[in-house]
């Protein structure tokens, strides 16, 4: 959570709000999991974490992939694809039909890497958060 908050407030000017949203989502998903049908992964380096993305549930039908992240020392080595792919894995062994995310346009690599497994922008809206002006973007798929 921590590490999140830092990374994103040095790389994009995001404040405190972003880690307290971080925060909440790794609460209620350690206080509310489902084993079957949610799961986390931390990828490391030499020991070392890497990155980490969770697979949660939105609803029956739909997962929601959340709070992917790849250090800036391990872009570009293909971890965060390995990531984002071992999601749609577990969701489609989960009995998912689709899965969804939401984004902020400016977090390009991470778009880049969930049109490459298949997603499609549903909508954007311009919103105000985490200190900045921002543009949040739902994204889609079918498992």
């Amino acid at each position: 959570m921590h590490r999140h908050g830092a990374l994103y407030a040095a790389e994009y000017g995001w404040d405190e709000t972003f880690e307290a949203l971080v925060a909440r989502i790794v609460a209620d998903y350690v206080d509310h999991r489902d084993a079957a049908r949610e799961a986390a992964w931390i990828a490391e380096v030499d020991g070392a974490p890497a990155g980490c993305v969770f697979c949660v549930a939105k609803d029956k039908r739909t997962a929601q992939l959340r709070l992917l992240l790849v250090e800036p020392n391990a872009r570009g080595s293909g971890i965060g694809a390995r990531l984002v792919e071992e999601c749609l894995r577990f969701a489609r062994a989960a009995g998912y039909a689709q899965i969804t995310l939401w984004t902020n346009d400016v977090l390009t690599a991470a778009r880049r890497l969930y049109e490459r497994a298949g997603f499609e922008l549903i909508d954007s809206e311009a919103h105000h958060s985490f200190g900045r002006d921002l543009v949040g973007q739902h994204w889609s798929r079918a498992l």
